[in-house]
C-alpha cells in the first residue's frame, strides 16, 4: 500500500514530488510543533469580555482552536494535497479582539459573524475565479519577493518568540525600536535553549541529517524541560511583574494534573451573522468586514506563494497546480473560524518547518491535523514545547526562503523597487498583507512613472486600488464619523 506506484503514492504524488512517507511524517510532526503554540496563544488573545460582559473562556477557545485547525488541515491535505497547515491567523484574531475591546456595543457573536461574512465573500471570489486570476496576474519577481519577505518574517518571528530580539520599552531613552535581548544583553536559560537549538539545527541541516529540524526541536524541548525542572525559571510575565529571563509564553514543565480531558466545544455555532449591522450600522459593519477580507485574502496568498516556492511545487510560470482547491480550503478557514468563535483560520507560515523537513504532499498535513485533533484531549502536553525550542527551526527555514532573493530582476527597477518594499515591510510591520499592499501599489506607480503602464495587468490596478482603501481605512472612518 505504501510502495512506490501504489494507489496512495499516485493520489498524493509522493514519488512524483520527490518525497517519501518518512519525510512526510517527519514534516507533519515538525509543522505541528511549530504551530502548536496557537492552541495556547489564541485563548490569551481572545480573553477579553464583550459589551455584554461575556467571555469566550480559555478552555473552550483552546479546544475549538485545535478542532478547527485539525479538520481544516486534514481537508487541505486530503483534498488539496498540499503541506499547508491551517490554524487561527495571528493578526486577524488580534484585530477581532481589539474591535471587541474598543467598541462598547459589539459582542463576540456579532464580530465572529463579520469574520464569517468575510470568509463567505472570499469563497465566492474563489469560486468565480477572481482570486486565482489575481494570483496569476502578479509578476514573477513580486512572487519571489513574497517568498523572501515571508522568509524574513518567519525568521523574525523565531527571533522575537525566543526573546533573542526584543522590543525596546517605550520609556527607554532611545529611538531604537528593537534590540538584542534585554538592554543589549542575552540573559536567561530560555535564551540558552534557543542558542543551543539554533546551533544544533544548523549543524544537522548543514550535514544533511534526515530529520535535522525535528531533531533540533525535540532536543531543545528536552533541554528546556530539564532546565525548568532544575532552575524553576517560570514565565516571562508572572504574578509579581515582568520576568525578563523567563520563558516567552509556554513554560516547559511536565503537567502535574490530568493529561487528558474532554474538550468543551460549546462555542461552535455561537455566532450572529448579521448582528453587527443592526448594532453599529451597515457602513461600519461593511468597513470592518472589508478590512478582515483584505487581510485574510492577501495574507493567505502571500503565504501560499512562499511555501509553494520553497517546496518547489510551482510550474515554470510560477503558478501552483490545482491552486483553486487550496484557495477554497483557505476561504472555508475563515468561515469555520468565525462559526467556531476562534477567528479566521488561514495557511500558516510555520508550515515551512515541515517543508524544511522534506514535506511535499498532503500526507504531512494529515499528520499535523491528526495531532491537532489529539491536542483537544491533551491540551496540558501542548505546554511542554516552549517557543524557544521551535524558534531555531523558524530561523533556519527563513534562511532557506530568503536564499531565493537572487531570482529577482534587480536590473528592472519597475519590479525591483516594489519587490524590495514587499519583502522589507513584511517583517518590519509584522504583516504579510502590508508588504503585499506596498509592493502592489509601488509596482503600479513605478511602471507608470516608467511610461510602461500598458504592461500592468488590469487586475493589478484593481488590487492596488483596494490596498489604497485598505491603508486609508483610518481616514475613511474619520471622514464618515466612525472614529
Amino acid at each position: 500500500m505504501l510502495k512506490k506506484g501504489s494507489v496512495l503514492d499516485r493520489y498524493f504524488e509522493v514519488s512524483q514530488r520527490g518525497s517519501t512517507y518518512a519525510r512526510e511524517i517527519r514534516g507533519g510532526v515538525a509543522t505541528f510543533f511549530a504551530m502548536s503554540y496557537i492552541v495556547v496563544l489564541n485563548p490569551l488573545i481572545l480573553a477579553g469580555a464583550d459589551s455584554s460582559g461575556a467571555e469566550l473562556g480559555f478552555e473552550r477557545v483552546a479546544a475549538v482552536t485545535a478542532l478547527v485547525a485539525g479538520v481544516l488541515t486534514i481537508v487541505m491535505g486530503a483534498w488539496a494535497k498540499y503541506p499547508f497547515a491551517l490554524a487561527t491567523g495571528l493578526g486577524v484574531n488580534a484585530f477581532v479582539a481589539i474591535t471587541v475591546a474598543t467598541n462598547p456595543e459589539l459582542t463576540w457573536p456579532q464580530v465572529m459573524g463579520l469574520v464569517m461574512l468575510a470568509g463567505l465573500t472570499m469563497l465566492i471570489l474563489v469560486l468565480t475565479g477572481f482570486r486565482t486570476a489575481v494570483f496569476n496576474a502578479v509578476p514573477e519577481s513580486l512572487k519571489t519577493a513574497i517568498v523572501v519577505g515571508i522568509g524574513l518574517f518567519i525568521a523574525l518571528i523565531g527571533l522575537v518568540n525566543a526573546g533573542f530580539v526584543r522590543r525596546v520599552p517605550d520609556d527607554a531613552q532611545t529611538t531604537v525600536p528593537v534590540g538584542l535581548g534585554f538592554e543589549g544583553a542575552l540573559l536567561g536559560w530560555p535564551t540558552l535553549v534557543f542558542v543551543f537549538g539554533l546551533i544544533l539545527t544548523i549543524a544537522l541541516v548543514v550535514r544533511k541529517v534526515r530529520g535535522g529540524i525535528l531533531i533540533g526541536v525535540i532536543a531543545s524541548t528536552i533541554l528546556a524541560v530539564i532546565i525548568e525542572a532544575v532552575a524553576n525559571v517560570g514565565p516571562s510575565v508572572g504574578p509579581d511583574g515582568a520576568n525578563v529571563q523567563g520563558w516567552s509564553l509556554v513554560v516547559p514543565e511536565i503537567p502535574t494534573g490530568s493529561w487528558v480531558g474532554v474538550p468543551d466545544l460549546s462555542l461552535i455555532g455561537n455566532v450572529s451573522l448579521f448582528g453587527a449591522f443592526g448594532t453599529i450600522g451597515a457602513t461600519a459593519a461593511l468597513l470592518l468586514t472589508f478590512t478582515i477580507l483584505l487581510s485574510i485574502f492577501f495574507d493567505a496568498m502571500g503565504t501560499m506563494v512562499g511555501l509553494a516556492n520553497e517546496a518547489k511545487l510551482v510550474d515554470k510560470k510560477g503558478n501552483i497546480p490545482g491552486v483553486n482547491r487550496v484557495l477554497v480550503v483557505d476561504a472555508l478557514g475563515a468561515v469555520a473560524g468565525g462559526a467556531g468563535s476562534v477567528s479566521s483560520n488561514q495557511i500558516y507560515v510555520e508550515s515551512g518547518a515541515g517543508i524544511g523537513e522534506g514535506a511535499r504532499t498532503g500526507i504531512a498535513n494529515i499528520v499535523t491535523g491528526v495531532l491537532f485533533l489529539l491536542a483537544m484531549f491533551f491540551t496540558p502536553l501542548i505546554s511542554l514545547v516552549p517557543f524557544e525550542a521551535v524558534a531555531p527551526a523558524l530561523v533556519v527555514v527563513g534562511f532557506m526562503m530568503v536564499a531565493q532573493v537572487g531570482r529577482i530582476d534587480w536590473e528592472d527597477w519597475g519590479v525591483a523597487i516594489p519587490a524590495f518594499l514587499t519583502f522589507i515591510l513584511m517583517p518590519f510591520t509584522y504583516s504579510i498583507a502590508n508588504g503585499l499592499g506596498a509592493g502592489f501599489i509601488a509596482y503600479v506607480l513605478v511602471r507608470t512613472f516608467q511610461g510602461r503602464a500598458r504592461e500592468i495587468h488590469p487586475l493589478m490596478w484593481a488590487v492596488a486600488g483596494a490596498f489604497v482603501v485598505f491603508f486609508g481605512i483610518g481616514p475613511i472612518e474619520l471622514a464618515l464619523g466612525l472614529r
